[in-house]
């Protein structure tokens, strides 16, 4: 049965050789072993180089999005810092000093590096997890997303990644503070993935060896793949659909109110990031500045004002000061708007029974002070 098998598998793969040594005489010449067979046709092993002792989270990361590439899926990975050991690897990351993508080395610790993503983001130097993700990121949102490379949101999808996930891990390693200030932190944080990571290495009085660093490092490997892998559903499967319904709440803002400063969301999503980046994208010119969608659970409209930005929480134009902290019967009779149920006394939100009611509240917005 093996010896049928192993000559059905040459007849479709190698049909001259088949036919060289499957006639009676030169099979007998030429005895064909299986394990003869399988080391002429076996693939070269790939190897994944990055650096022995130590490990932390950009070149777990690394590591991680290589493996979903077809070039690297199979990669056994070797971990030394031995130029000699390291010059025969098919790619290596976040050691030797070089980035060449040519040859697919991708180290960023040497003096003269200074690449950054681009596209916007420079808040930080690349790490090994960041050139990686530059070069293979989109082929590997479509290794875990099952999604084209050529899809029409691919560079969308591509950039968000970047700004929620792989920057956070570019600047960690750099050094990169997220706040404009020195002041040291008023609490500890040991929850970030970095933490969790270096974690995983030995603690000091632990065995520190080869084969314990190996086995943690496989462990961060698993790790920043896993919360790497819910980012990119998250991504695609949440931001995607929800950045599509706001572009349409833009697209159509004009049917809604002539001013075209009146959007109407027809299925609720967090909509501010995506309207901050889509203005910008689309050219708005006049700024929108109320937004109206229903709320769920009580089958009621809200109107809320736009923030001058992200986390801001001045409004470009709040609700008419004499309507805020007015309720109900009180606030229709006030506004001359049937169906009121609320402004807050900020002015940042209110809500009406229906869209009509709603929306009347936000024409009348654009005008009173």
């Amino acid at each position: 049965l093996f010896k049928i098998g192993i000559q059905h598998m040459l007849a479709r793969s190698l049909p001259g050789l088949y036919r060289f040594i499957s006639s009676p005489s030169r099979f007998q010449s030429f005895p064909l072993r299986a394990t003869g067979v399988c080391s002429c046709m076996k693939r070269k092993m790939v190897k994944i180089g990055t650096h022995s002792g130590t490990f932390h989270c950009d070149e777990a990361l690394g590591v991680f999005m290589l493996k979903q590439t077809a070039q690297f899926a199979d990669g056994e990975v070797v971990r030394s810092r031995d130029p000699e050991v390291l010059k025969d690897m098919d790619v290596v990351i976040d050691v030797g000093g070089t980035y060449d993508p040519a040859t697919h080395r991708y180290d960023h610790h040497q003096r003269e590096f200074a690449e950054v993503f681009g596209h916007g983001f420079t808040c930080s130097k690349l790490s090994s997890a960041g050139l990686v993700y530059r070069h293979f990121g989109k082929e590997v949102i479509s290794k875990l997303m099952n999604i084209p490379m050529d899809h029409p949101d691919m560079e969308a999808i591509y950039l968000q990644l970047y700004k929620a996930f792989i920057e956070s891990v570019d600047a960690a390693d750099n050094g990169v503070n997220p706040y404009d200030i020195a002041a040291p932190p008023k609490y500890l944080n040991n929850t970030t993935l970095q933490a969790r990571v270096a974690r995983l290495n030995p603690r000091w009085n632990e065995a520190y060896t080869d084969e314990t660093l190996f086995q943690g490092f496989l462990k961060a490997v698993e790790l920043t793949g896993k919360e790497f892998t819910e980012m990119v559903s998250d991504v695609v499967n949440s931001w995607l659909p929800g950045r599509g319904y706001v572009k349409e709440a833009i697209e159509q803002r004009f049917s809604v109110d002539p001013s075209g400063q009146i959007m109407r969301l027809n299925h609720y999503c967090p909509w501010k990031d995506h309207m901050y980046n889509l203005e910008k994208e689309m050219g708005v010119e006049k700024p929108i500045l109320y937004c109206l969608y229903e709320d769920e659970r009580e089958k009621k409209w809200r109107i809320q004002a736009v923030s001058v930005g992200p986390g801001s929480f001045e409004n470009r134009r709040s609700m008419p000061a004499a309507w805020r902290g007015v309720r109900d019967d009180a606030l229709s009779q006030l506004s001359g708007i049937p169906g009121c149920v609320f402004v807050h006394a900020g002015g940042f939100i209110g809500g009406n029974a229906t869209y009509e009611g709603a929306l009347d509240m936000a024409r009348k917005s654009l005008v009173l002070d």
